[in-house]
């Protein structure tokens, strides 16, 4: 192994305050992008783009990937607190999120997620270096019966976020199915439940169907509610500190679980075409199935804020390998960051691998750095982000209700998304006021597109006979796995512990 090689760029960047300092400048840049629901690293790196066109290529793409890293970070910040997704794979982190705040622990989610978003950013960089010369033969043996068989993976997690009643779980999850099929056909591109409208063609947007079913209800409530989002009141203001790093704490304490979470949120982010909205939920759905004592979940358990925010900084990690050595991206924000590459000079491609190691481990070790120094600028924050849980919902509600709306609106520059933002909203209000889960839905939405296109390309290409591929076995056993277990834990299960359902 040649460690000059490896250590020989880290060591460039933190000997060249030019570097160094873009990397702490993109930070709070790449937080407030994330932090303001709609906006988004994909809204980032396209307007940043002409502030580094000129640049020296390393420095132009390490402030650019650097920014896009700590997005999630910054995008838990309205979840918890609001439950208002910032990005859409942040909508995973609602389910116990908020909830912890709701009962005055809004600081230790919020350090719950810093810890576990600097942890799971530093995880996916150094597995992204770890699995570098064993990688790329996985990542190219993944076809469409994969696909399709991962995302059938993790929709059976549906029955694991379904609470007492797996029927209304399986009914909610088969809603958000049926509203992924919205759009054109992507085989045969007819109109499908379009009604003519233009902005109907590339289906239903995630962001706005997120902050209609979570962002419109929690307001709706709180303001029938009254007073603030937290339910505990008079919580003095010297222990929020202690509450932020208490979470922190917890990331290490739920070691093993952050470390899981963590590779494979990598690892589902090397497979060009999830995203991160899988990687959250399949990560968020393993944290519920691994555990003990599953009932707790979405009542605020802190777990279900560390599983969901670790994948999503680790996955820009294992994003990174297909979008430099196959020119493939790994995710939609990768696809542009691929374009800001080219404009700066930059050629990603399996020539990199011998003439561009240098540059790819000087990201690496970018996005390392970004997710680390992201703890101390966040730490800084949250305490004063904690106190907003107990300012009076009067005040909360029209600021979180414009956030909700620009969102929807900035997503996709189509002002129907709101009207789309306040038709979810009624669904989503009466699914929380009758108990009816309501992640099941996004799981939904977020995999049936993927399962879609993907059985039809795979029953194109080998028929039926895909089944019986190697791959296609494995994942055959977990998908057979995962409901055993969930029949024997249901079965197993006392009577109290039958009693549980997810109310968010």
């Amino acid at each position: 192994m040649d460690f000059a090689a490896i250590f020989g760029p880290l060591l460039h960047i933190l000997t060249t305050p030019y570097l160094l300092g873009l990397i702490v400048l993109a930070i709070p840049i790449g937080m407030f992008f994330g932090a303001v629901p709609g906006l988004g690293g994909k809204l980032g790196i396209v307007l940043l783009i002409p502030f580094v066109f000129g640049m020296d290529p390393l420095a132009g793409a390490v402030f650019l990937l650097a920014m896009h890293a700590v997005v999630h970070t910054g995008g838990s910040v309205p979840s918890i607190l609001f439950g208002v997704p910032g990005t859409g794979p942040d909508a995973a982190t609602i389910v116990d999120g908020y909830p912890m705040a709701q009962r005055g622990e809004a600081g230790r989610a919020l350090g719950a997620s810093l810890g576990a978003s600097g942890f799971g950013g530093v995880i996916g960089a150094l597995f992204l270096a770890m699995m570098l010369p064993v990688l790329r033969p996985v990542v190219l043996s993944f076809s469409p019966a994969e696909f399709f068989l991962l995302a059938l993976f993790g929709i059976t997690f549906i029955a694991m976020l379904s609470g007492r009643s797996l029927i209304k779980g399986i009914a909610v999850g088969f809603l958000g199915i049926l509203v992924s099929l919205v759009g054109l056909d992507p085989h045969t591109g007819s109109q499908r439940f379009t009604f003519d409208q233009l902005f109907l063609w590339e289906g239903v947007s995630v962001v706005a169907a997120v902050l209609g079913l979570f962002a419109i209800p929690e307001m709706l409530a709180l303001g029938v509610k009254g007073g603030s989002i937290s339910e505990v009141e008079g919580k003095a203001h010297r222990y929020d500190i202690r509450q932020v790093i208490e979470g922190i704490f917890d990331v290490f304490r739920n070691w093993w679980l952050s470390i899981r979470t963590a590779i494979l949120g990598a690892a589902i982010g090397a497979i060009p075409g999830l995203g991160g909205d899988a990687a959250s939920w399949l990560c968020y759905g393993h944290a519920v199935q691994s555990s003990k004592n599953p009932e707790n979940f979405g009542k605020g358990d802190v777990r279900g804020v560390i599983a969901p925010e670790t994948a999503n900084n680790s996955k820009e990690g294992g994003s990174l390998l297909p979008t430099l050595f196959f020119g493939v991206p790994g995710s939609s924000g990768m696809a542009i960051l691929i374009g800001a590459f080219v404009m700066l000079g930059i050629q990603p491609g399996p020539h990199i691998a011998l003439t561009g190691m240098d540059l790819v481990w000087s990201l690496i070790w970018a996005l390392a750095l970004a997710n680390f120094l992201s703890i101390f600028v966040f730490l800084a924050m949250a305490p004063m982000f904690s106190l907003l849980v107990y300012v009076r919902g009067a005040l909360l509600i029209p600021f979180v209700l414009v956030l909700a709306f620009l969102g929807a609106y900035l997503s996709e520059a189509a002002w129907q998304n709101m009207v789309m933002l306040v038709g979810i909203g009624v669904l989503g209000y009466f699914l929380k006021k009758y108990g009816w889960p309501r992640p099941p839905f996004v799981i939904g939405l977020v995999l049936g597109a993927i399962a879609e296109d993907s059985i039809h390309k795979a029953l194109a290409i080998w028929g039926p006979t895909f089944f019986l591929r190697p791959l296609s076995l494995v994942f055959i056993a977990m998908i057979l796995l995962t409901i055993g277990a969930y029949i024997w834990r249901q079965y197993s299960a006392d009577p109290a512990s039958k009693e549980v359902h997810y109310d968010i």
